[in-house]
């Protein structure tokens, strides 16, 4: 079979691709060597700006599929029928370290789920803990820089970790979560998935309900010990983006079970917690799980720069039947993934083949731009509305409106009755058997042990003594025990 001729970017073909153009034999390089400096300027470009969180991260492709009726809460197209199937893209990532992060470290984990809907894609942008550490968006370029590599050491330092935690005792509930057993998943299969935040869901009646996603895991969950996962780091730091791989080629497609915690709109007001306080839970004995459907992962990228580092995910990528809450978190986040993705991609990378719908077509009057691919012809305007056969709006609300009150301002949220910052935290550590508690006790010993300022280590440990007694007592104890050592 012969073989294709290699060209350069404009089509010419290529002579040599072995040997550089010289002023003679042993002589320097000619600058008109077109293929060399071709292929350098591309090599030195070929890498575009990592994400400042979720920087590592792996994907694949598969599908949703409706297997319970959810009609009388949304009329969302994908979801109006049991047995329909949706194709997705889901991206796993770690938050706070680079690109060339190790996957198995004790940090959340992102679940990008984007489902290319018939009435455009739905991005649906979590973590695989249903809380998070704060619940107001201008606390989170603070909350990033904490966590994230020290200016002057280059490495992540604890003292910053835990004197941002020290005063944002908000926190409590998401640490507890991290330094528990579920603070490392032993892989992208064996955890579960949440949207987090709280959406709206809107029926065919112009009913509205407040609703909390659950992805769980098919595979049942499997974690692993600090010790454990250090000695998979020192084998395979690409352990996760292993497993997801080779299991799928494999034909071991992992899957997961959709249910939705769902509150009629006019109970949110009266509820003990914020419904909309993304560091607090829905417990399930008052709002029980109902299950929705299941999402399968069969396919894997065939190019991970394409299609897994250039995936872009926004949460206002909503379709008719779902739209945001209150939630001041997925609010403001509402503007800065789609604002990330415009100075990561450019304006025009919703026009890339992973990030462009694929049940339908995108019909707008975006032009122009950097690596602008669907300008039109001579008799598509660029304006609207116009008297020449252009997309017009359908004047149909996403969702339901919601009644707005007050004056403007920096508010904090409304207190609700149980709305202080430890309460679900103690509750979640009362739901811990006792080796669980053994081992997040020395997990977050571990760390706050390090920390240099005793003033930032009592912070801290008071907001485990207002969770429970016996859990800042024990935190105390092993915390005191390690320093002394």
């Amino acid at each position: 079979m012969s073989k294709r001729t290699l060209t350069t970017e404009s089509g010419a073909p290529v002579a040599d691709n072995q040997n550089s153009a010289t002023a003679g034999v042993g002589g320097p390089l000619l600058v008109q060597d077109q293929q060399l400096l071709e292929k350098l300027a591309r090599f030195n470009r070929e890498r575009i700006p990592e994400r400042v969180v979720h920087a590592r991260g792996s994907a694949a492709y598969g599908y949703f599929e409706v297997t319970d009726d959810v009609t009388a809460y949304t009329s969302a197209a994908f979801l109006n029928t049991v047995g329909k199937k949706t194709e997705t893209f889901l991206r796993f990532s770690t938050v706070a370290d680079s690109l060339g992060g190790a996957d198995a470290v004790r940090d959340p984990r992102g679940f990008a789920l984007k489902f290319y809907t018939e009435e455009g894609n739905y991005d649906l942008v979590g973590n695989n803990t249903p809380v998070f550490f704060i619940k107001d968006p201008i606390k989170f370029p603070d909350f990033i820089h904490s966590q994230k590599r020290d200016p002057f050491t280059g490495k992540q330092e604890p003292d910053n970790v835990w004197d941002f935690w020290a005063h944002a005792p908000e926190a409590t509930h998401q640490i507890t979560w991290l330094m528990g057993d579920r603070g490392i998943p032993a892989s992208y299969r064996h955890m579960n998935g949440y949207g987090s935040h709280t959406y709206q869901w809107t029926n065919e009646q112009g009913e509205a309900f407040f609703v909390k996603y659950h992805f769980k895991t098919n595979q049942g969950i499997r974690c692993l010990s600090g010790e454990q996962a250090a000695e998979l780091v020192g084998k395979d730091a690409n352990s996760h983006q292993t497993d997801l791989l080779q299991a799928i080629e494999r034909g071991v497609n992992p899957s997961w079970t959709l249910y939705v915690q769902i509150m009629p709109a006019a109970e949110a007001v009266d509820y003990r917690f914020n419904p909309f306080d993304l560091t607090k839970v829905w417990p399930h004995s008052d709002y029980p799980l109902q299950r929705v459907g299941r999402l399968v992962l069969d396919r894997n990228p065939d190019n991970v720069f394409a299609e897994v580092e250039q995936s872009a995910f926004s949460p206002n990528n909503f379709v008719p039947g779902i739209t945001a809450s209150p939630d001041k978190m997925l609010q403001g986040r509402l503007f800065a993934y789609a604002d990330a993705q415009r100075y990561r991609l450019g304006v025009n990378h919703t026009l890339l083949p992973v990030n462009a719908p694929k049940a339908t077509t995108a019909d707008n009057y975006g032009r122009d731009g950097v690596m602008a691919l669907r300008n039109g012809s001579r008799h598509d305007k660029n304006y609207e509305p116009n008297s020449y056969q252009g997309p017009a709006e359908t004047g149909l609300a996403l969702g339901a409106p919601k009644a707005v009150s007050g004056y403007t301002g920096t508010h904090e949220a409304p207190a609700h009755t149980k709305d202080d910052d430890f309460f679900q935290a103690g509750e979640l550590y009362r739901l811990m058997s006792e080796a669980e508690k053994q081992r997040l006790v020395a997990n977050i010993a571990g760390g706050l042990s390090q920390v240099t300022l005793e003033d930032v280590i009592e912070k801290n440990l008071a907001h485990f003594h207002a969770a429970d007694a016996d859990y800042g007592k024990r935190v105390e104890e092993a915390v005191r025990a390690l320093r002394d050592a």
